[in-house]
Formats: structure tokens, sequence, C-alpha cells
């Protein structure tokens, strides 16, 4: 007997495109130890970094490498340090027949969606400065601000607050694991202690201001850098903007 299923009934899900801005893990050697070493430099003395973050795991300065990859125990490696892999891009053949082994997807060069399992090899583009991480733009050119989102109330740890297309104003403290996100520039009028990402869509120009400099992590259209780790001791705390100079991020006090 056929079913027949009624017009309106509800549906018990929906699939839909999503948009996300992830951290690339960028592996300048398939030495693990070396990997961990790094780690414990960059992200061990500053807790709650990541936390639960998805990455990628950027393969293209290693693809040559002859030796292979232990892809589990370079997860388990990330997972100690509160990221998630979820997927690898520009690898060579092996080293993605071995990510998707490990249950890892496999992501298009220079976006977070998923690949053909059969990804192809790429050649190699040049990295950021940044040893093991970079941010990953949505979209590589800039997007002019054409509205500005403005947030009254603090927000605590966990809290996202994304300003799409536009500038980003918060008139209160944006707590430690706090993230905010802009395509455009952002303004903290109280201190800045979590994450701060403007010009999510490639917009160079893009600043982030704040009256109490205090960040986890600024980015700019796709460069990042933390200040707890190399705390810029004239601004650290201060009233201050971050601007990206060329490929590096600059940290300077306001009204200097």
């Amino acid at each position: 007997m056929a079913v027949v299923q009624k017009a309106n009934a509800p549906t018990a899900l929906e699939i839909k495109s999503a948009a996300l801005t992830l951290i690339a893990v960028v592996l300048k050697t398939t030495d693990l130890a070396a990997l961990a070493r790094e780690l414990d430099a960059r992200v061990a003395h500053t807790p709650g970094l990541f936390e639960h973050e998805p990455v990628i795991i950027d393969l293209g300065a290693v693809r040559e490498e002859p030796e292979p990859i232990d892809f589990a125990a370079l997860i388990e490696l990330l997972h100690r340090y509160d990221m998630l892999p979820i997927a690898a891009r520009r690898g060579g053949t092996e080293q993605m027949l071995a990510a998707l082994a490990a249950g890892l997807a496999a992501a298009p060069d220079g976006s977070p969606a998923a690949a053909p399992a059969s990804a192809r090899a790429a050649t190699p583009e040049p990295q950021p400065e940044v040893m093991l991480t970079e941010v990953i733009r949505e979209v590589p050119v800039p997007v002019p601000a054409v509205t500005t989102l403005v947030i009254d109330k603090p927000l605590r740890s966990g809290q996202q607050v994304y300003a799409r297309g536009g500038d980003l104003v918060v008139m209160a403290a944006v707590s430690f694991g706090a993230e905010v996100i802009a395509d455009g520039h952002i303004h903290v009028y109280a201190p800045l202690r979590g994450r701060a990402i403007a010009g999510a869509r490639g917009n160079t120009e893009a600043r982030i201001f704040s009256t109490c400099m205090e960040p986890q992590l600024v980015a700019i259209a796709g460069t990042y850098r933390t200040l707890e780790a190399d705390p810029a001791a004239d601004v650290f705390g201060k009233p201050a903007q971050v601007r990206l100079d060329g490929d590096k991020l600059l940290v300077e006090a306001l009204g200097a």
C-alpha cells in the first residue's frame, strides 16, 4: 500500500548551507614531536584559547614529504589543545586518503566546505609567518561595510556575535571565551578579553578598536595574532587599535 504524506506534515529536519569562520592548522613538518613542542610554546600558556574550535588541517607545505602522517596521533594531539579537527586539505593523494581513513573530511583549497574524496593536488600556496594556525577567509575579496550592529549587553564566555556585511559596535565587555566577528570594523567600548575577528570576508581595511585591549586573539582578513603570548607592553590593557599592514597585524595605542 502506498503511503501518502500530508502536504502540511512537519519534516523531521532541514538541510541548509552554512558558512563558518574556521581555524586552519598549517603543518610545516610531519614530525609530531616537533608539532607538540610548537603547540606547547604557542598554546599551552593560554588555556581556553581554542575551546573546542573546529579546525582544518592544511597539508600544503608538507604534501611532498615522503614520510607518512599518523593522522590518528595528529588528531589526538590537537584534541589535547581543545581543537576539533574536522577536515584536511591540500595534501598529496596518499596523505588525503590517509586523512579520509582517519575520519577527516576533504576540504577544497581556501574553503571549509567538503570536497570530493579524490581531492586533487594543488601547488602549495605561500604560507603566512604564523607557524601553525591561520584564520580562513570565507571569500577572498573585500566586502564593504554597509550596516552596523550594536550590542549593549556584556558578552559572556561561549557567546558569539557576527555582524554580517557590516561593522560591529559593542558597548560592554567581551569576556574571555566570547567571540565577536564582523565583515567590517569592530569597536569595543569596554574591555576586549575574548576573540575579535574583523574583515571576516577578506576586508583588509577593517580594524579592531577597544578602550581596553586585552584579547585572547585578534584577526583581520585571515591574519591573526595572540597578544597574551606576546603582549604589546605599551598597549595591553589600554585604548588601542589593531590594523593590517601587509601580512602583519599591528597593535597601536589610540591617540598616540
